[in-house]
Parts: structure tokens; sequence; C-alpha cells
């Protein structure tokens, strides 16, 4: 029989949902319109000034020459730390050679007892085919059992000792084990900054840095003229003392006069070393010959004139004797920024010879470039 029911009709087939559908499609697409205009006219963060990107750039700079000390002293404490390591473990070996002697030695006493049975006194004597034998045999084994005696008291004292030289060759491995991760920590850091540093600057157009050049070029142009006024402050300060009959003051003066005598050759041979090395680039943990950091230059130097500086700027501002900006001698230590994390070495005139940062070599250089935290006078 036939069916009488109607065929099913697609709505989309159908007129009506053709034009469903096409409603469908046209709301789509004005969605997906204005998403698109949604996303654009989102506001975009303006691309960072010229200035702006100095500072930054500086400030980076500055970071990673803070985490360069702080490198330089985990490195520092480091390399100690691994000599004390084997000079324990050495000793450690001593002893425990020393131990196995008494150990050798307290062998060969049991062996003889082994041999000789344990036998007691009184049956040696009725078996010994000559009194005199017995008594002369007597008196060796009352000195060989003192003689025992000290072989087991020098054992126990080696153990006790080699025992102590491995607990203290432990603990310190444990110290150099934190060193060298505050190494590696402080490491990374610096490769961090350095790395942050360079992709700034390497998004600049050559417009863009040159104009970054001009900035760099009149920051210098402005702590040169401030030099400069400091020099000319300190030529009358000592004008007027001699005027006023206090004659010359006995030392170095700013513009860098010198009094010859044994802390002014000392002065003089750590500034002839920087000067040599002016033109040598910045690298950081860097103590020379080829290239420096901050601290590794004025290191090296006073260290050619034969005085022995800590390797970072935290610990070089305690060495010697504290001098105000305005009493400056060549030779001098100026030290920078509240946190101490760079320093240079005075030469007089308002300036300075230093490892200033990366990219960069060592160079003259106005102290008033940055803001001085102090200074001391090494010698």
């Amino acid at each position: 029989m036939a069916s009488h029911r109607k065929p099913r009709t697609s709505v989309l087939a159908s007129p009506g949902g053709r034009r469903t559908a096409a409603g469908l499609t046209t709301a789509a697409l004005a969605s997906v319109t204005l998403l698109s205009q949604s996303a654009d006219a989102a506001p975009r963060a303006p691309k960072p000034t010229i200035e702006e990107v100095k500072k930054k750039v500086d400030d980076l700079y500055h970071q990673a020459e803070l985490a360069t000390e702080k490198y330089n002293g985990a490195k520092e404490r480091a390399d100690e730390q691994r000599h004390t390591v084997d000079g324990l473990l050495n000793a450690a070996a001593k002893r425990a050679e020393q131990m196995n002697r008494s150990r050798h030695q307290l062998g060969m006493f049991a062996s003889a007892q082994y041999r000789t049975g344990g036998m007691n006194p009184t049956a040696q004597l009725m078996l010994a085919k000559d009194p005199q034998q017995f008594f002369d045999r007597s008196h060796l084994m009352e000195r060989l059992t003192g003689r025992q005696k000290q072989a087991v008291t020098d054992y126990q004292e080696q153990a006790a000792a080699a025992a102590h030289q491995r607990v203290k060759a432990t603990e310190s491995l444990e110290q150099l084990q934190k060193s060298q991760a505050s190494l590696k920590e402080s490491k990374q850091s610096v490769q961090d900054k350095l790395s942050e540093a360079r992709q700034l600057l390497s998004r600049l157009t050559a417009q863009e840095k040159a104009r970054l050049a001009a900035l760099e070029r009149q920051k210098e142009a402005a702590a040169k003229r401030k030099a400069e006024e400091e020099a000319r402050r300190q030529q009358e300060r000592e004008r007027q003392r001699q005027q006023d009959g206090g004659g010359s003051t006995g030392g170095q003066t700013g513009g860098g006069s010198s009094t010859g005598d044994s802390s002014s050759t000392k002065a003089e041979q750590a500034l002839a070393f920087a000067r040599a090395q002016i033109g040598k680039p910045y690298v950081w943990g860097a103590t020379g010959p080829s290239s420096y950091d901050c601290s590794g230059l004025t290191q090296a130097a006073w260290k050619a004139a034969g005085v022995t500086l800590p390797r970072t700027t935290w610990d070089q501002v305690k060495v010697g004797q504290r001098v105000a900006t305005k009493d400056l001698q060549p030779g001098d230590l100026v030290f920078f920024f509240d946190d101490i994390s760079h320093v240079g070495m005075y030469i007089g005139g308002g300036k300075m010879i230093h490892a200033p940062h990366p990219g960069a070599s060592v160079r003259e250089e106005s102290i008033y470039y940055m803001p001085i935290y102090g200074s001391v006078r090494p010698g």
C-alpha cells in the first residue's frame, strides 16, 4: 500500500531556511568585523622615547654591574672555599695514613700474642730451661705490653683526628656548594640584564641611535663642565691657603701635584698602570690583563704598586682612609651609587680612569658622570 507520508524538506533547502542561513552568516560576519574593529581600536602601548630608552639601558647596566659585584664576591668565596677543601682533604688523607700505620702496629702485636698462645707467666717459668731466660723474656714482655698500650692509644687518637678531619671537609664541601650556587645565580642575573639592554638597543632605528648618542654626549659634556668647575675651585682654595700663610698642604691637590713621598709614589705607580689599560674592553668579572670590570681594574692597578685590595667594590670601600670629594688626590678610589656598585681611580682635575660598562672600554671620564657615594685613599 502506498505511503501517505510527505517527504521531509530540509530547513536549509526551503526558501525560508535559506533566508535564515543567510541571516546567520551575515550576523557571524558582522560579529567578526566588530571584533576586528575592537581589536584595532584597542589602545597600543606608546613607543618609549629615546630619553626613556636611555634611562632604561643605563638602569640595566647599573643592575648588571651590581650583579657583577655579587658574582665577584661569590667567586672569591668559592675560590677560598675550594682551597680550604683541598687542604682539609689532604689533611684527612694524611690522618688516614697515620691511622693505618697505627692499625698495622696493633696487628703485629696481636699476631705476636697469638703465636705465644697467651701463656700465663707461671707456666712459662715451669717450662723454661733457664730461669734467667725466663726473667729476660718477662722483662721484654713488660716493655712490649707498654708499647701495645701506646699503640692502642695512638690508634684511638689517629682515628678520632681522622673522623674530625672528615667532618670539617664535609662541612667545607657544603659551603663550597652554596658558594657555587650563588655564583651561578649572580652570573645568570648579569647575563639577563645585559641581554635585555641589548634587545632594547637593537630595536632602535639608525636615527634613534644617533639621537641616543647625542644624549650621551650631552651628559658627558655636563659632567665634564662640573669637573672643570670643581678643579678651578680646588685651585682657588689652594691659592687662598697659601695667601693666608698656610703654605702648601704637603699633599696632592685635586689638580694632581705630587709630594714625592712613599704614599704618592705608590699612587703614581697605580695611576701609571691604570693609564696603560685605557682602551681595553670592559668585561664583567675580568681582572686583566686584556680586559677588566671596574673593581678588577682598581685592584690590578694598586697591585702593581704593591698594595693588595679586595676584589669587590663593597670591600674596597672599607680599605684605607676616607676622604671628602673636595680633598681627592690622584690615586684615590671614588665609589658611585648608593649601593656602591661602581668604582674609578681619581687622576685629578675632577676626572678618573675607570672601566664603565659592557660595550665600553677603559677610559678617562668626569667623576660627576655618576652620583658619588664616597672616596678612600689606599696605601
